[in-house]
């Protein structure tokens, strides 16, 4: 996908001199051909990733489009805050690139693990998520995130380039794509939904008679703003197993389980407009809805 992701760059790139990407000392052998072909579009941070952010907060504010490149748990754990405050406070057009999410870079140890990124990610109300199951779900995320510049967290496999889809499917924030249909009359009964790079496991599963067989469905991009979309899709089907490569506190199926409308509880929290507010506990807990 990594690849995948520097060509389709370059590609949007031609068209439009204000992408730019920044890296942090990693990418090599991967970004050469790009950094040749724009060597005004490139700019490597060191290994310095709160500074990273800063830099990209910078340009975007001066009207660039940027894509920050680096491996999963550097550009997101390591500056939390800068994302937080510089670029989804400010609404800025900045993509994070994160290669190797969930367990891809796992043989060097647990510290590479992305496996609490959509907890994190998915806290920042203007962030938009962007985690494709295929190289044909990546392509479409690219275009959207290109035409639609916002905050947003581009999770890619680490090595994978594998496709299940036959052309480009159409996404936007919250669909459903349909992956595979197992069963012709699949409404009310068990179905997979998933998001990022776990198509190929789950179709692997299903093949070899460990999962059930049941129609596939994927969600390549989400976030805060996208829960309302949810609960109808989800009241159609008997059931829906939910597949992803990240813990369940906080990832994808929290997220889908906070969508859904439920009597008993009624929530009672801060609304994300306070994060434009400044004052007293007391004014900002005006904000509590």
């Amino acid at each position: 996908m990594k690849n995948i992701f520097i060509e389709q760059l370059a590609i949007a790139t031609r068209k439009n001199k204000n992408i730019c990407l920044i890296v942090n000392d990693l990418g090599y052998g991967m970004v050469e051909n790009y950094s040749t072909e724009f060597p005004k579009n490139i700019f490597n941070a060191g290994v310095s990733e709160q500074s990273m952010m800063g830099y990209a907060a910078g340009l975007a504010a001066r009207g660039k489009h940027v894509f920050v490149y680096s491996i999963a748990n550097f550009n997101t754990f390591r500056c939390a805050e800068q994302i937080r405050n510089d670029l989804d406070y400010h609404n800025l057009p900045v993509t994070i690139v994160s290669a190797g999410g969930g367990v891809g870079y796992g043989n060097l140890g647990y510290s590479h693990h992305a496996i609490q990124d959509y907890s994190l990610i998915r806290s920042f109300p203007n962030m938009l998520i962007a985690s494709p199951g295929d190289v044909m779900e990546l392509k479409s995320c690219i275009d959207y995130i290109i035409k639609n510049p916002q905050p947003s967290y581009l999770r890619l496999d680490k090595s994978s380039n594998y496709q299940i889809h036959k052309k480009i499917p159409k996404v936007s924030p919250g669909k459903w794509i349909q992956v595979l249909d197992y069963e012709k009359n699949f409404k009310n009964k068990q179905i997979y939904l998933s998001t990022g790079a776990v198509i190929q496991f789950i179709i692997d599963k299903i093949d070899k008679k460990i999962y059930k067989p049941g129609s596939l469905f994927s969600m390549p991009l989400w976030g805060m703003k996208f829960k309302k979309y949810q609960n109808v899709n989800l009241k159609k089907y008997k059931e829906v197993i939910v597949v992803e490569d990240h813990l369940k506190d906080g990832g994808f199926q929290s997220w889908l389980n906070e969508s859904l409308h439920s009597e008993k509880l009624i929530s009672k929290s801060l609304d994300s407009k306070v994060i434009k507010k400044v004052g007293s506990k007391e004014f900002l807990m005006n904000f509590l809805k």
